[in-house]
């Protein structure tokens, strides 16, 4: 996690914390632990600005008491429930809504139904949509299962992509999220042929050697996302 945002997750964890304690919905460090999963040292640490929330506990918070997750990230002064301002018209508000949250989760459950799809609007609308100061587009944010891109991204990691464009090619050794029958996040080489040059296919490499590399062919990459920031345990890194 940056210190910026670190700084603004914990800060915000705190207000929320004292304003659930005042409401009475929360007694003591050790009741918010243990609805968390977590242990009273842990969330008196968080408090203290020397450790993050997990992703899972950040939803926790939201799902268990309806802190709005957009307040936890500082990019809405409302604690609870959804931003709501008085506006001209429903189709603003909508819009504003939806220009808001630019991020959807895709969660790892969900990657094979992407990967059939093609990430349509209509699959993209059941899932849940959040927003991050500072990224800005309309971006998609995968959950990470698996340990072939340790240490660099971790099992339970969420990767907050930004889709290529048609003739747009990825980076040699960038990271990014490739969509073929599955959806993986690998470091790209491209792979050409030996007599004319012509791009054929792409490498997919592991950041460890315990997973060997593949090759894909260019029919089979349905999609590539260019992987920007990743969401650890411990927040924006």
């Amino acid at each position: 996690m940056n210190e910026l945002s670190e700084k603004i997750v914990n800060q915000k964890f705190a207000l929320v914390f004292e304003q659930l304690r005042k409401e009475g919905k929360v007694k003591s460090k050790s009741d918010i632990a243990a609805q968390l999963g977590t242990y009273n040292h842990v969330i008196n640490s968080v408090l203290k600005g020397e450790r993050g929330l997990t992703v899972e506990q950040i939803n926790k918070i939201v799902d268990t008491y309806g802190v709005n997750s957009n307040y936890l990230f500082g990019a809405s002064k409302e604690m609870f429930g959804v931003d709501i301002k008085p506006l001209p018209g429903i189709s603003n508000l909508e819009k504003m809504e939806e220009e808001r949250n630019n991020i959807t989760l895709v969660p790892y459950k969900a990657s094979a139904g992407y990967a059939m799809t093609g990430g349509t609007q209509e699959f993209m609308n059941d899932f849940m949509k959040f927003r991050i100061p500072g990224l800005d587009g309309q971006l998609i944010a995968f959950e990470i299962s698996g340990d072939s891109m340790l240490p660099h991204i971790t099992n339970g990691d969420l990767v907050i992509c930004e889709a290529l464009e048609r003739n747009e090619l990825p980076r040699d050794n960038g990271v990014y999220v490739v969509v073929t029958d599955n959806v993986v996040a690998k470091r790209i080489r491209r792979v050409k042929d030996r007599n004319n040059g012509e791009l054929v296919g792409f490498e997919l490499i592991s950041d460890n050697n315990v997973y060997h590399p593949y090759t894909v062919e260019i029919e089979e990459v349905r999609q590539i996302l260019k992987v920007k920031t990743r969401l650890t345990g411990h927040g924006l890194a």
